[in-house]
């Protein structure tokens, strides 16, 4: 089962805003790729296990929690790393740029 997760919007980092226009992204997500979404200000990379086109969404597990300053963190919230979660195509966000 998959734990539903309220992620943050990904304001000016989507993915789906970024690529809208360019016709030679497909922005398809495929098993093994690895996503990124925003979940109470860090960064989550989830790796995809199956993708729901009609519903807009993969599904995947959380391989990775990092907060703002690049610290790696076992979990956020009710997000621990091995959940099982969907991301909806919407809520995908590019990876921030380092902090120097």
């Amino acid at each position: 089962m998959h734990r539903h997760i309220e992620w943050d919007e990904p304001g000016s980092a989507s993915v789906t805003q970024l690529y809208a226009k360019d016709a030679n992204f497909d922005p398809t997500p495929h098993t093994g790729d690895i996503l990124t979404a925003r979940y109470q200000g860090c960064s989550v990379r989830i790796d995809v296990r199956s993708y729901r086109e009609d519903d807009a969404v993969s599904i995947g597990d959380v391989v990775a929690i990092i907060d703002a300053q690049g610290q790696r963190l076992d979990s956020r919230g009710k997000l621990q790393k091995g959940d099982t979660v969907r991301l909806p195509d919407d809520k995908r966000a590019m990876e921030p740029a380092p902090e120097e």
